[in-house]
């Protein structure tokens, strides 16, 4: 079946490896590309001989046209005719010679308000990395090899102007893992492999995808309950900054039942309580993407140290949820800085999208 706006088609996705692999790991061989770090989405640029209508679908099918109007605008005068493009929305800010990718500002761009709407995408407008190709007017592409799909891309978007790029990809190995190291300066989250011999799998782990692991040393600052009302859901945890105060840096989530269950047991001495004896609770900020949720956690005394793995900073907080390593009862909490982080050497986004 032919992917369209009415029977959209799921993405293909990719699974976790720990380095950037050798092209000959897989069949046919590998191309890699840069890992964008934006929302990934499925183009659909219907009509007959010019295009007509456009939709944009998120990895879950959500449509996220209506918060992109620059960008539907762009794809129906650029684009030389019908066609299915998956690819990734960014938002790069800043100056010339020193772009980067802006989560904050992208995350913005989801927006109830149609008059916020506009303003932002006049503000910060966004731009649309292509990656792949599914179809080409009637002519699906889905079932044909990566190689093939890459060399009618090029054809059809190779020289299309900004907003609309088009992703850069070797078959050099070292040049990906150079890729690795210095684009994450431009606000990149890693590289991805695809095979070249592969056919587009919808819903499919069939991707590879290396991204920046890194250790710290945080202080656990409290704690959510489950979902389930049963054991710890989330440790929220901090850094002192160089005016000695404790922030926020993000959570600390993924634990097994057992270990939700024995969190409960093992910081409650830690948990702070007024007067009455009852555990003082506290709430985070809430964002655009909170809603209803609740934001509430129980404090706990700025007293015990864990090692997180994390993959990269947004401004002062852990870009994506951390991960628990270990306890460090070696360390003393007033230690945990924000000097102790490795932050990426800056790297124009210009260059990586040239």
């Amino acid at each position: 079946m032919l992917p369209s706006a009415s029977s959209p088609i799921a993405p293909m996705l990719a699974k976790a490896v720990p380095a950037v692999p050798e092209p000959d790991s897989v069949a046919g061989g590998l191309s890699y590309e840069p890992k964008w770090d934006g929302f990934r989405a499925i183009v659909y640029a219907e009509g007959d001989g010019a295009v007509e209508s456009v939709e944009i679908g998120s990895r879950g099918s959500k449509m996220l046209t209506r918060y992109f109007p620059e960008l539907v605008e762009a794809f129906r005068h650029l684009l030389p005719g019908p066609c299915v493009l998956d690819g990734e929305i960014v938002v790069p800010t800043g100056p010339a010679g020193a772009q980067r990718l802006d989560w904050e500002a992208l995350s913005q761009r989801i927006h109830p308000a149609a008059s916020r709407v506009t303003l932002l995408s006049e503000q910060t407008p966004a731009t649309f990395v292509a990656f792949d190709l599914l179809a080409i007017g009637d002519e699906s592409y889905v079932d044909r090899p990566f190689a093939d799909r890459r060399a009618a891309l090029e054809e059809l978007a190779g020289d299309l102007p900004a907003p609309l790029q088009l992703t850069r990809t070797t078959t050099d190995v070292d040049l990906a893992r150079r890729w690795l190291v210095e684009f994450e300066g431009a606000g990149l989250d890693g590289v991805v492999a695809k095979p070249l011999a592969g056919p587009y799998a919808p819903n499919k782990r069939t991707m590879l995808k290396i991204k920046h692991h890194r250790t710290a040393d945080v202080v656990a600052l409290g704690y959510r309950i489950h979902t389930s009302g049963r054991g710890v859901g989330s440790l929220l945890v901090g850094l002192y900054g160089d005016d000695g105060q404790l922030r926020n840096v993000g959570g600390v989530s993924a634990f097994t039942d057992a270990k939700r269950l024995s969190l409960i047991d093992e910081l409650e001495p830690l948990v702070e309580r007024d007067e009455s004896g009852a555990a003082v609770t506290g709430e985070t900020d809430r964002s655009r993407f909170s809603g209803s949720k609740d934001v509430s956690f129980v404090r706990l005394r700025p007293e015990r140290v864990l090692e997180v793995r994390y993959d990269q900073m947004e401004g002062m907080r852990f870009r994506h949820t951390a991960q628990f390593e270990r306890w460090r009862p070696d360390r003393e909490a007033r230690s945990c800085t924000f000097e102790q982080l490795d932050r990426p050497i800056a790297y124009d986004l210009g260059d990586v999208l040239t």
